[in-house]
């Protein structure tokens, strides 16, 4: 990600409506997938509508790559339609009686020419909707149809994608087929891209950054590595509790195993890919809590293809009876584990003991 301040996203916003208050101060990275994380009126959508100019008693201040979208300390208000951003709304908002190639061109025609930064055709390789120009919304999927969305709001040129839960109205096969898109989005796109989401396994696969919403304020933000692990937070409890790694492609061992680099060691992992990755390629796995166990010593002859040194940073309880372990791989690398109180103790589990940690399972996620 992009760390300086002219690409950065600054969101310092109060909201106030019956019964319910936004109150938010947000740095978000200029680059990548920001994720807006929370439950159903947490205030998620109210922080996309602030940045678009749609909420019209917000006060505060907004600025995008270095350019004032609002300040009301200085009555400094851009209207919506001057904002270069794109939105992408849970139900694609498409001309029903324009074709897809005019949906697109709508888009574009929108922008004045100095401010355009490509063509109307810019998503079609990108989102895979070159062979549907000629069709009309009603014959699309919905996934086919919140790709051409995705498409238009590309088309306007925007400094920032904003996208409202996009896979909210999908059914599961619908979902599955528009996530690729997503991560070609952001592996391609050199633009930032708010995302908000109720559902984890999303945010997960997609997003750099997260942003933990509660109650209209933040209860935490960050990279979502770090968040999700973090025992203070909701997120590192629970059956869902796991850790994500980020590393690099080695190769394929002759056992068919994908081996993947990280600063915590290799990782041999199935892909079910039809072809193996190149060398060379980025990857995140999703190692959950429940299926890491621990080991005082390094065992031998076990059927565990992922055995790695690791140091207990934390514990803290998880429920009854249950013990969430923090620990430390590499330079920086968080897993967690889940124990009954019983092992803790029989091992004498504590905060700096060095161990091993048996990963049993591990997700590819992108």
């Amino acid at each position: 990600m992009n760390p300086a301040t002219e690409a950065s996203i600054e969101l310092r916003t109060t909201v106030r409506r019956a019964g319910f208050t936004l109150d938010v101060d947000l740095r978000l990275p200029g680059q990548g997938i920001t994720a807006l994380f929370g439950p159903s009126g947490s205030g998620k959508t109210t922080c996309l509508r602030v940045l678009a100019g749609l909420e019209p008693a917000a006060t505060g201040r907004v600025v995008v790559g270095g350019e004032v979208w609002l300040d009301s300390a200085l009555r400094t208000c851009l209207p919506a339609h001057r904002r270069a951003l794109g939105y992408v709304f849970q139900e694609a908002s498409l001309f029903d009686h324009l074709s897809v190639r005019d949906n697109l061109r709508y888009g574009w025609r929108r922008v004045p020419p100095a401010q355009r930064h490509h063509g109307w055709d810019h998503g079609l390789a990108l989102l895979g909707i070159a062979h549907l120009l000629d069709r009309r919304p009603a014959e699309l999927s919905g996934g086919e149809r919140q790709r051409v969305a995705i498409a238009r709001a590309l088309a306007t040129s925007p400094r920032v994608l904003l996208m409202d839960e996009p896979l909210a109205s999908l059914d599961a096969t619908r979902k599955a087929e528009l996530l690729p898109w997503l991560e070609q989005l952001h592996e391609q796109l050199d633009l930032p891209i708010v995302y908000v989401t109720h559902a984890m396994d999303e945010a997960l696969r997609l997003a750099d950054h997260l942003v933990l919403l509660e109650g209209g304020t933040v209860r935490a933000q960050g990279p979502i590595a770090e968040l999700i692990t973090r025992s203070d937070l909701p997120l590192a409890h629970g059956d869902a509790a796991s850790a994500l790694i980020d590393g690099v492609v080695e190769g394929t061992s002759a056992d068919g195993l994908t081996c993947l680099a990280f600063d915590g060691g290799p990782l041999r992992l199935t892909d079910t890919r039809r072809a193996p990755l190149p060398a060379g390629s980025r990857l995140r796995v999703r190692v959950q809590a429940r299926d890491v166990s621990l080991s005082l010593v390094e065992p031998q002859q076990i059927s565990v293809n992922n055995v790695l040194p690791a140091e207990v940073s934390d514990l803290s309880d998880d429920g009854p009876g249950q013990v969430l372990v923090g620990l430390r791989l590499g330079s920086g690398t968080r897993l967690l584990s889940r124990l009954t109180q019983g092992s803790v103790q029989r091992l004498g589990i504590a905060p700096g003991v060095r161990l091993f940690a048996l990963i049993k399972g591990v997700a590819v996620l992108r």
